[in-house]
């Protein structure tokens, strides 16, 4: 472990407040580090959800039947834009397996991406790979000149061959959103978004359990810490008020801040814009999307309301750092209630280290 320790009572000390939160809660090595929890207060480590039980409530609320529509973001695209929810224009879906019967939109070498691109017009757009997260492969086109075989210029200003840009992954062509000019104040580089944790209920009611802001640095396209730091804060849920921002540069580099950083725009004390009505409409995309009955939305804001940037079926616990408490109960409610109905599915999404039985006494606690 990384704290540090004046004497070697101080060392155990740290080795058993660990090991019990191991057997009463199923945390990691590395979540007791990156949390600091000796140092936690006592409500923090209580609520705290790791990720062996969050495992463990998210194999019956998000069954792995279900978790490729979110996990895939081609096919939770298509999901999504079949319910009628607000998304970004999906101009090209690139899959270097696909048939030329795949669809008008689906192309499967460079020349059908550029002509399916330069068809609609596309000269400018967001390209990103179907199965990653936290922000990487995300690139920002901001011209492509189709006289020069599709020379593809990025935001930071360089240039590659569309042929270059394609390779042996499935690709996204979409289009950029705008953000409200509030969002673009923060940092107008990057589409800064609101994460909103969901819950679905078996009445069909949705609470929003938890919200916080992931915004971007200077001259970064995305917001996430995953690019290379960012700037993160709670989002009061009931009031859509900005709290406790921090710079994040990974877990040994938090620092407290009350404006951002490069664009010294005010963080701390800001309310969103119509946060009521946009917390209203995320409600109702967890409904219309009742395949995950806990999610963790990305949405951006923009002048005609919230829109989808992705939606996750299994997140990290970072967000917990970022919102000063734990969200283990929330999930917990929501799992307890679909138990009550019975459901059951028969596969579980990952191999757990705990066993089924510690993890059934660890969440009657």
């Amino acid at each position: 472990m990384k704290y540090p320790a004046k004497s070697f009572r101080q060392r155990c000390s740290v080795m058993v407040d660990f090991l019990k939160l191991r057997r009463d809660k199923g945390l990691t090595m590395e979540e007791y580090d990156q949390f600091h929890m000796i140092d936690r207060p006592a409500s923090f480590r209580q609520h705290f959800l790791g990720v062996n039980e969050q495992r463990y409530y998210l194999d019956l609320l998000n069954p792995v039947k279900y978790y490729i529509l979110a996990r895939n973001k081609y096919v939770a695209h298509q999901m999504l834009s079949a319910a009628g929810l607000p998304l970004a224009t999906l101009f090209c879906y690139y899959d270097p397996e696909a048939g030329p019967q795949q669809g008008p939109q689906t192309a499967h070498n460079t020349e059908e991406v550029l002509r399916v691109l330069q068809a609609q017009g596309v000269t400018s757009c967001v390209v990103k790979t179907t199965e990653t997260s936290h922000g990487s492969n995300v690139q920002v086109v901001t011209d492509i000149d189709y006289s020069q075989e599709g020379l593809c210029t990025f935001h930071d200003g360089s240039t590659c061959q569309m042929s270059s840009l394609l390779g042996n992954k499935p690709l996204m062509f979409e289009s950029r959103i705008r953000q409200s000019a509030q969002m673009a104040t923060f940092n107008d580089s990057s589409v800064n978004t609101v994460r909103f944790m969901t819950l679905l209920f078996p009445d069909g009611t949705a609470e929003v359990a938890a919200t916080f802001i992931k915004i971007g640095r200077s001259g970064r396209c995305v917001d996430n810490a995953g690019a290379g730091g960012n700037v993160d804060a709670c989002v009061d849920t009931a009031t859509g008020t900005l709290q406790d921002a921090i710079c994040f540069d990974g877990w040994e580099k938090i620092t407290p801040v009350t404006h951002h950083p490069d664009s010294n725009a005010p963080l701390d004390g800001v309310q969103i814009e119509h946060w009521e009505e946009i917390c209203t409409e995320v409600k109702r995309f967890q409904q219309a999307f009742p395949f995950v009955k806990a999610a963790g939305w990305d949405i951006a804001i923009t002048d005609n309301g919230p829109v989808i940037v992705e939606v996750n079926d299994m997140w990290d616990r970072t967000g917990q750092l970022f919102i000063h408490r734990g969200w283990r109960n929330d999930i917990r409610r929501c799992y307890m209630a679909w138990k009550n109905t019975n459901a059951q599915y028969e596969f579980g999404r990952l191999p757990n280290e705990l066993s089924p039985r510690r993890l059934q006494r660890i969440a009657r606690k």
